[in-house]
């Protein structure tokens, strides 16, 4: 990674640049798992940034479970994300639309939650419905983005507090394209990575019927947090 310049994009943050900059060198496999980074001085040097810059990449990397840090080894490339990630996303975009599921990891299982305590049958029903198109979606060779949508939508909905709904319409933009992705990989995957997509919403929607708050709360945040691994790791769910 020596003599690199980072390739700048006044728009977009330049921790998110370098962050994906550096993904992209693990994607196509310049940087191997299990091979350490360049240190600090050496990126910061190689892509004329400042130390802040480079520790808030790093930071991004290590929360993303892309890299680690080994004693007395520095900081080491711990696994590699599918090279279709770089394709179905700007790798620049990428630190912003895990950002964005840490947000929902917080939001939507409150939101699911209330949902189990709350929901009215129409609401159930819509849920049910959502999930319906999803598995009809899979079915049927294409990526459920627009039912996924739905289907979070409608766990908001049945929450009560319409406050729910507004933040995820905020977020709108960045869940989209988060599902997108998410699905877009794993419509490229195995047959058996989206079975286990759907029965992960199957069983939102099941601890929601039953009135299981505490299951609720836990199928949506352990789906959310299975999206963001199977994200970040090619090997996950093929």
């Amino acid at each position: 990674m020596t003599n690199l310049k980072l390739v700048r994009r006044s728009a977009e943050r330049l921790g998110d640049q370098l962050y994906g900059q550096i993904l992209e060198q693990i994607v196509s496999g310049a940087i191997k798992a299990g091979e350490k980074l360049p240190s600090e001085n050496q990126l910061c040097q190689s892509f004329q940034v400042s130390r802040p810059t480079v520790r808030e990449a790093l930071m991004r990397l290590h929360a993303d479970g892309l890299v680690t840090t080994r004693q007395g080894s520095g900081t080491v490339v711990q696994r590699r994300p599918s090279d279709n990630l770089v394709r179905l996303s700007r790798s620049s975009d990428i630190a912003e639309m895990l950002r964005c599921m840490e947000v929902r990891l917080a939001l939507e299982g409150g939101a699911a939650r209330l949902a189990a305590m709350r929901h009215t049958p129409s609401e159930l029903d819509r849920i049910t419905k959502a999930l319906d198109a999803m598995d009809a979606s899979f079915r049927g060779g294409e990526a459920p983005t627009r039912a996924d949508w739905e289907f979070h939508g409608a766990v908001a909905a049945a929450s009560g507090n319409p406050l729910f709904v507004e933040m995820l319409g905020t977020l709108r933009g960045a869940i989209h394209h988060s599902m997108t992705v998410a699905l877009g990989l794993t419509q490229i995957g195995s047959a058996e990575r989206a079975r286990r997509v759907y029965e992960e919403h199957e069983a939102i929607r099941d601890a929601i019927a039953r009135r299981d708050a505490e299951e609720a709360d836990l199928a949506m945040r352990y789906h959310l947090s299975r999206a963001r691994q199977r994200v970040t790791d090619g090997q996950r769910d093929n």
